[in-house]
């Protein structure tokens, strides 16, 4: 049985679906899900590329930052990464392969965490944007929120309204009909993120929007919400699921919130571009770029353009430290 066989039959028995409810399933079922279901959704023959797959310069750049920020602490011999949500792990692989000395732990969603606080960081790669969310939408009057669920009409999922959505953490102050997307579960992780860091970075690397952008820019009026598939992004997240990745923005404000909330220090909010470049500069990039020819060399540079121009501008970076 499929995963939309899984949906249509839970609607049937309990009627529509939190949106939260819809996205675990179409993407952690547990053998049907999208990240679940064995297929590799990454590269060329995958649905999207991210950082990851652009090795070794997104390594080589990360691991010198690392080898800095482990300096910064005074070098203990406890500091140690911790990724949740590493994907296929090239990123550690190539890290290690620069800091053959770095223990880098890595868990999947749903796996469990470590239970002993860590000094060193904490690497949230893509990992705030698939964590499920629901659906709210400003009522006419402005005052209350209203939550749409999936549900099901004339043999499709569809968006069905669900009634007054109880309360929700760090929503922004939008006008009478935008809908959003909620942000409780993105603080939560934050939340354990901070608390598994003794003493350390906090690194978030993900695409999304600050409280300003969102309520005095207008943008997202119909929410973030985007699915993709074979390189093609398409706002219909109910059609196809388990075949589909499904991703929100972060609220980066609330990030921010959270982290302050819990006595760490939050660095400016930046590009992904300005991150790396900050990276690269002490050597003028030359260790990202070493190879042994020049069409090696020619292949890496079109890596960090990619990096700096494409998914740079696309993606940012926020940093919180814990002294």
């Amino acid at each position: 049985m499929g995963v939309q066989a899984i949906i249509e039959r839970q609607i049937r028995d309990s009627g529509p679906l939190p949106f939260h409810r819809f996205m675990e399933l179409a993407l952690y079922h547990p053998s049907q899900g999208y990240y679940r279901s064995g297929r590799d959704p990454f590269g060329k023959r995958g649905d999207y590329y991210t950082n990851s797959q652009l090795q070794p310069v997104f390594g080589r750049l990360l691991a010198g930052q690392i080898k800095r920020w482990r300096e910064q602490f005074g070098n203990p011999r406890t500091f140690r990464v911790f990724e949740p949500g590493a994907g296929r792990g090239e990123t550690r692989r190539e890290v290690r392969r620069c800091l053959p000395s770095l223990e880098w732990d890595c868990v999947d969603h749903g796996d469990p965490w470590p239970s002993v606080p860590l000094t060193g960081l904490v690497f949230c790669n893509e990992f705030f944007d698939a964590l499920p969310v629901d659906v709210v939408e400003r009522d006419v009057r402005g005052r209350e929120w209203v939550e749409w669920g999936v549900g099901s009409r004339e043999g499709r999922l569809a968006w069905e309204r669900m009634g007054p959505s109880g309360p929700r953490e760090g929503l922004p102050d939008l006008a009478p009909g935008r809908r959003i997307e909620t942000c409780e579960r993105q603080a939560a992780a934050m939340r354990r993120v901070l608390a598994l860091l003794r003493r350390g970075i906090v690194a978030v690397v993900d695409y999304g929007y600050t409280r300003v952008e969102i309520e005095r820019d207008g943008r997202f009026a119909d929410g973030t919400l985007m699915s993709y598939t074979r390189h093609r992004a398409d706002p219909d997240v109910l059609e196809e699921p388990g075949r589909r990745d499904i991703t929100a923005h972060v609220n980066f404000s609330v990030l921010e919130d959270v982290a302050r909330e819990e006595g760490a220090e939050v660095l400016p909010l930046r590009s992904q571009q300005a991150f790396l470049m900050d990276a690269g500069r002490e050597d003028g990039f030359k260790a990202a770029l070493e190879a042994p020819s020049e069409g090696r060399r020619l292949q890496l540079r079109m890596q960090l353009k990619t990096l700096l121009v494409g998914l740079g501008e696309t993606f940012r970076v926020l940093l919180v430290r814990k002294p």
